[in-house]
């Protein structure tokens, strides 16, 4: 895959032991707490430019995952709380936009 189309990815493993890919998109800051945001990959992705994907979905099957330190190391954590989700989905919203806007 070119880097061109970005191209940061990374395999996680769930609690079920199921793996599955996603393409890195973006990292903020909310209260205090730092997440990661993700786009799930599925076949033929590598033929599919970001801007494909946004306009088929306004989300793209976005994944926000919470950076938690845990025994010294950092994992990634789903959201439980509702709130918390919608708060920094639209932090992640803005910081994607806004760096749509200075390409």
């Amino acid at each position: 895959m070119s880097e061109a189309f970005g191209g940061d990815f990374i395999t996680l493993t769930d609690e079920e032991g199921n793996e599955f890919e996603l393409e890195y998109c973006t990292t903020v800051e909310y209260n205090g707490a730092v997440y990661m945001a993700f786009l799930t990959v599925t076949e033929g992705d590598e033929d599919t430019s970001s801007e494909q994907v946004d306009e088929e979905s306004e989300d793209g099957g976005l994944v926000i995952l919470k950076v938690v330190q845990v025994d010294g190391e950092d994992q990634l954590v789903t959201l439980e709380d509702e709130a918390e989700m919608d708060a920094v989905y639209e932090q992640v919203m803005e910081d994607l936009f806004a760096e749509d806007e200075e390409e």
